[in-house]
């Protein structure tokens, strides 16, 4: 199995984020306009929560609050699921499932080296998938 390390080198290095006290309409552009599904709220260099679509669809939408009125951190998942460099995908792929999440910002120490989404896993799996199918069939049929 691979580790979160190898999955983020095969990623570009650009990480996307958000302050805190920016109004949520700018976090759902930004994200509109990068074709992503969750921002990290940072302060300064510190991971301070996560915003998804889903954060915004159940706190701004069914709520009817204003997003250009509502600061990020009123709506922002602040309790985040994070994941190490040395840990393996199969471990990414419980917490996703377990916890019901979509992304896992990846730490080395107190500093966020990338995000990996659960497009990113299932990309993985699939991939070392393949590579046991293809071992099988050049075992069968040597």
């Amino acid at each position: 199995m691979r580790t979160v390390r190898q999955l983020l080198e095969a990623k570009p290095a650009e990480i996307i984020s958000i302050g805190p006290d920016a109004p949520v309409i700018d976090a759902i552009r930004l994200m509109g306009e990068r074709g992503i599904g969750a921002l990290l709220v940072m302060e300064g260099p510190r991971l301070i929560g996560i915003l998804s679509e889903r954060d915004y669809a159940r706190k701004i939408v069914l709520k009817g609050r204003s997003s250009k009125d509502t600061p990020v951190r009123d709506i922002m998942t602040a309790q985040v699921q994070t994941v190490a460099p040395q840990d393996s995908t199969e471990h990414c792929m419980a917490l996703v499932t377990n916890s019901r999440i979509r992304h896992l910002p990846v730490l080395e120490g107190d500093s966020v080296i990338g995000v990996l989404s659960i497009g990113d896993l299932v990309k993985a799996v699939i991939e070392l998938q393949r590579q046991d199918i293809d071992q099988l069939q050049r075992y069968i049929a040597s």
